[in-house]
């Protein structure tokens, strides 16, 4: 006899819902539980976002799961608030995914190609059906009023807003489904704010045009905490023709459990914490914001959309979920990148046919995925397909990649410094820039002056060869570091390059006199090299102008390829390791 939803595992469905993953998150140590009061109006987001601005590595950010809520108004909640539960760092989030790190973009594009259907189950099956309220409750201390919804960033923002909010809304002419994640402004116990930023096209706004033109009002259904599945998919471009949740599906190879809302015709996942179901006006605006937002700048007042609740539902041990936002890096931001950066490589790889791309990283801190985005290449990939790699990612979206920059494999793409080194020497500008007129502004404080801009593309990738990297060799650096970690000193993150390599412009005896130095016999080399004097040159003239020695017979493997032996090592740590 098959199990009804409310009896499933994680097992039994192919994907964890939300208690399932914050009971793992607690095993697995990256979980923070507090359960002194704190006030969500001042203290929650403040709190949670010393981790991003702290100078707290990537690796040691959890998630923080707040028993105990309060208000301004010392109310207390019944309701726990997660903050950072799905991607505070990327151990957090390749629990939710239930996959490897080095495997969740190739899942990533396999869900896009391969989308599942949901399963449309029972409405009193349904965890999220597990209270219900509408009518006149919703005025009476069960609205919206009953979440502990936090402010983001007090001091700016005019009220609390849902971030995780997923809006799910549905064409009126074919029927499919769109997953948006929006913000929310918390307006009244029974009517919360819609903006579904217009600049990037999203399909809850799609959505709305269409219903506006019937002149009718848009149903919707915005669901507070999920399965992780559902969330990490709400917040990426799906192509219109599939629902999301068919790509969540395709996530976990299983079909994801849904069901029909309560008051409006709208599929929600039946493992859903919170729903909150209305309409949205499409003949009315009102005013919303200000309110912090992902480009790093407060996004001011402005008309946009608002809905009429027409039933909270709930289950019983609802967690409320929200997400760190505003400044990069964050939780909303680390969420999304995944997912971009697969979906640029399907774009180079599978859908123009360009090979030689390694990795294509869309640059986080700060400048929150968009802007700044930065291909990893293979050393020997020519140029006409380095450029199409260039235009192929500026123009996969219409306000991504103000600033695409190409570079080797020896370059770490997150170390900003290893790329401004690529632009500074591998890169001439009247060469190698090029300057693309006519983009969308996007996402970002929109300019009085000039509605229109434009893109950069750089190609700072190795055109010839080159010396070696002044550092020392990796044997040298890791005898070093053996007797860092003798001396007790703290461990160390190596940081690309953190040994020297070979570029090319390298030979034989160059090589032997290095081994004579590090031996101690340099004196011999002074002996051999005062043989060598002329009178007939210029200061500064490079003795390999002379013929004197061919490049690329030293360290390196084959002409033309790095030495860098560290390119296939996603940790580029040390081979010498340190102590606990």
């Amino acid at each position: 006899m098959a199990k009804s939803i409310r009896e499933q595992t994680a097992a039994d469905r192919g994907y964890v819902d939300l208690h399932e993953h914050i009971t793992a998150l607690r095993e697995a140590g990256l979980l923070f539980e507090v359960d002194r009061e704190i006030n969500k109006d001042t203290e929650m987001h403040p709190l949670v976002r010393w981790q991003y601005r702290g100078g707290v590595e990537e690796e040691d950010r959890k998630a923080w799961l707040f028993n105990t809520v309060t208000d301004a108004k010392d109310r207390k909640y019944d309701i726990p608030v997660l903050v950072g539960g799905l991607a505070a760092n990327s151990a957090v989030y390749k629990l939710g995914m239930g996959c490897e790190l080095d495997e969740i973009k190739e899942t990533w594009i396999k869900a896009l190609n391969n989308p599942i259907d949901p399963l449309e189950v029972p409405f009193d099956e349904a965890p999220c059906h597990d209270l219900v309220y509408e009518g006149e409750d919703l005025l009476n201390g069960f609205g919206v009023d009953q979440i502990p919804v936090p402010i983001s960033s007090p001091g700016w923002d005019n009220a609390p807003y849902f971030a995780a909010s997923h809006f799910i809304t549905k064409d009126p002419t074919n029927g499919i489904q769109n997953m948006g994640n929006y913000r929310a402004m918390v307006k009244a116990p029974n009517r919360v704010g819609f903006n579904p930023s217009i600049e990037l096209r999203t399909g809850g706004y799609m959505h709305w045009e269409e219903w506006k033109k019937l002149g009718k009002p848009m149903p919707c259904a915005i669901v507070i905490g999920a399965p992780p599945i559902v969330s990490f998919t709400a917040v990426q471009k799906v192509p219109e023709k599939y629902d999301e949740f068919q790509v969540s599906g395709g996530l976990c190879g299983r079909p994801l459990n849904v069901v029909k809302a309560k008051t409006v015709d709208i599929l929600v996942p039946a493992e859903a914490e919170i729903v909150i179901e209305g309409y949205i006006s499409t003949d009315l605006l009102e005013p919303e914001a200000p309110f912090g937002e992902s480009h790093g700048h407060v996004n001011l007042q402005e008309y946009n959309g608002f809905m009429d609740v027409t039933a909270v539902t709930r289950r019983k041990d609802a967690v409320m979920v929200s997400w760190v936002s505003q400044v990069t890096p964050s939780e909303s931001s680390a969420i999304k990148r995944p997912a971009y950066e697969a979906a640029q490589i399907e774009h180079l790889r599978d859908h123009l046919g360009i090979k030689g791309i390694k990795h294509v990283s869309t640059h986080e801190p700060l400048t929150s995925l968009h802007k700044l985005i930065i291909a990893v290449v293979d050393r020997d990939m020519p140029r006409t397909e380095i450029w199409r790699a260039l235009y192929g990612i500026a123009s996969l979206r219409r306000a991504e990649g103000k600033w695409v920059i190409a570079v080797n494999e020896d370059i770490d793409p997150d170390d900003t410094n290893a790329v401004f080194w690529a632009m500074s020497y591998r890169c001439k500008p009247h060469r190698d820039v090029e300057i693309l007129k006519n983009k969308d502004e996007g996402h970002g404080p929109r300019s009085l002056q000039d509605s229109n801009d434009s893109a950069v593309l750089v190609d700072a990738t190795l055109k010839e060869t080159y010396p070696p990297v002044s550092l020392p060799k990796r044997e040298y650096m890791e005898g070093a570091a053996s007797i860092w970690y003798e001396l007790g000193l703290p461990k160390l993150k190596p940081q690309r390059p953190w040994y020297g390599y070979d570029m090319g412009e390298w030979n034989e005896s160059l090589e032997t006199m290095a081994q004579r130095a590090v031996k101690g016999d340099y004196w011999q080399t002074g002996e051999i090299i005062a043989q060598k004097r002329r009178g007939d040159l210029k200061m500064n003239t490079e003795v390999r102008t002379l013929g004197e020695g061919t490049p690329g017979a030293g360290d390196q493997k084959e002409k033309g390829e790095l030495s860098w032996d560290g390119l296939k090592d996603a940790s580029h740590s040390l081979r010498v390791q340190h102590k606990e």
